[in-house]
């Protein structure tokens, strides 16, 4: 599978944007899963800015 950078990049919520992982959500996600965290795409833009992670402050985020 091709992978679709360039695109990914445009539509990327994660306001880091010198991470060398931007527009490469394969590697992005595993980065974050190996850190027990979500990547930024996975929280409101609100909760996105503050780069807590966590899988805690994802349910706080969404109100789970």
């Amino acid at each position: 599978m091709e992978c679709k950078k360039d695109q990914n990049s445009k539509d990327c919520a994660c306001t880091y944007t010198s991470c060398g992982k931007r527009g490469i959500c394969c590697e992005c996600l595993q980065y974050h899963l190996k850190s027990k965290q979500l990547p930024g795409c996975c929280f409101p833009p609100e909760d996105e800015k503050t780069y807590d992670r966590s899988f805690e402050n994802f349910a706080k985020a969404w109100n789970l």
